[in-house]
C-alpha cells in the first residue's frame, strides 16, 4: 500500500513549540517497521513555523509575515535535521520537498513533483513535505498541510491518507464540551451534517482544524483514495489501522467496497 501520513504541529511539537521528541520518536519508528513490511510511506509534516518559534525564544506564534517565514527558515532546518537523525537509525533515506499551491496548479512544475516523487519511491526513499513557508504568500499558498496532504496523496495516487491529529477522530459533537459527545468509526458521504461537525481550528501553533481535515477527505474521496483521522498521541494507533481494526475516523472512497 502506498499512503501518506500528515502529521500536525499539535502532535509534533509540546506547547512551548519545542520538539515533542519521545512522541516523534516513536512515529518514526512505527512509520519504518510499516515501510519495512513493504509498504511506501510519504510524509508531509508540519511544524516549521512551530518549531521556529521555539527555536528563536518567541513569546508565541508571529501574525507578520516576514517573522513568520523567518521563523520558518530556522525551523525547517531542525525539522528535517530531527527526521534525517531518527530514520537513518532504521537505515531509511529520507528527501526533503518543499512545494506551494501553484505547484500543484502549472502543469509543468506538478508533473515535475509527480515523476520527482515517483522516482523517489522507486529508490526506495521516504519523502517529507511541507509547505514552503518561507516564500508562501497568499497568492500561491496552499494555506494548511491537511489540504496539502489530501493534493499530495491524490497527486501520487496514495491509497491511503492518515491525518495525525490531537483529537481521535470525528465525534457528533466537540468532546471537550460535550460529555455525550461519540466517535464517528465511518463516513460514507460528507452530508451536510456531516459538514456542519467542523469547529474552529485547533491550537495556537497550528493552523488546521476539523473544517480542513473535512475538507482534505473531500478531496481524497472523490479520487478514490481512502482518509483516516487519528489521533498523533499515539503513533502505536497505526499498527492497529493496518491491523483492520477500528480506530479513528476512517473516510470511504468513492468506489470502494465497504
Amino acid at each position: 500500500m502506498r499512503f501518506v501520513v500528515k502529521i500536525g504541529t499539535s502532535t509534533l511539537a509540546h506547547a512551548t513549540g519545542l520538539l515533542n521528541i519521545r512522541r516523534v520518536e516513536e512515529l518514526c519508528k512505527v512509520l519504518s517497521d510499516l515501510k519495512n513490511s513493504g509498504h511506501e510511506v510519504i510524509l508531509v509534516s508540519s511544524g516549521a513555523i512551530g518549531m521556529g518559534v521555539g527555536k528563536l525564544s518567541l513569546k508565541e506564534r508571529p501574525e507578520d509575515i516576514p517573522t513568520k517565514q523567518a521563523a520558518a527558515a530556522v525551523g525547517q532546518c531542525e525539522l528535517m535535521y530531527t527526521y534525517d537523525r531518527l530514520f537513518q537509525k532504521y537505515h531509511h533515506t529520507v528527501a526533503q520537498l518543499l512545494l506551494t499551491g501553484a505547484d500543484f496548479r502549472h502543469d509543468d512544475r506538478y508533473h515535475n513533483f509527480q515523476n520527482t516523487m515517483q522516482r523517489l519511491l522507486e529508490l526506495d526513499v521516504l519523502p517529507i513535505i511541507n509547505e514552503n513557508d518561507t516564500i508562501a504568500t497568499d497568492e500561491i499558498k496552499v494555506g494548511d498541510n491537511d489540504t496539502l496532504s489530501a493534493m499530495v496523496a491524490v497527486s501520487i495516487k496514495a491509497d491511503r491518507l492518515i491525518l495525525l491529529s490531537d483529537i481521535d477522530g470525528l465525534y457528533t459533537a466537540d468532546p471537550h464540551k460535550y460529555a455525550d459527545a461519540t466517535l464517528i468509526h465511518e463516513v460514507a458521504d460528507l452530508s451536510e451534517d456531516i459538514l456542519a461537525l467542523a469547529g474552529d481550528k485547533g491550537s495556537s501553533l497550528g493552523t488546521g482544524g476539523m473544517k480542513t481535515k473535512l475538507h482534505a477527505a473531500e478531496i481524497c474521496m472523490k479520487e478514490g483514495c481512502e482518509m483516516v483521522i487519528l489521533n498523533g498521541a499515539s503513533p502505536m494507533l497505526l499498527y492497529d489501522l493496518f491491523d483492520g481494526k477500528h480506530v479513528g475516523t476512517r473516510f470511504i472512497a468513492k468506489g470502494a467496497i465497504q
